[in-house]
């Protein structure tokens, strides 16, 4: 496999954690949501640290080594993109 080059990782999707559900149901952001990032230009975090304000649609990029990574260790299910 060739390795990435740092440009590449702009050309990928990323896994974003965007907050959690406590047990009465209520979303606990940990940051500014993809939704936020796309409505209002906020910058959101992906899992390996990649900070971007997103405005493309992730389906058509492979999806980050890194944070693929981060998704398994937490025992995650992992997204279906590229």
């Amino acid at each position: 496999m060739v390795p990435l080059l740092p440009e590449d990782h702009e050309l990928m999707s990323h896994i974003v954690l965007e907050g959690f559900k406590k047990r009465d149901g209520d979303l606990i952001p940990f940051g500014p949501t993809v939704a936020d990032g796309m409505q209002q230009g906020s910058v959101i975090r992906a899992l390996c640290g990649k900070a971007w304000v997103p405005g493309r649609d992730p389906s058509k990029y492979p999806l980050c080594d890194s944070c693929r990574e981060e998704a398994e260790v937490m025992g995650w299910e992992i997204p279906q993109v590229g």
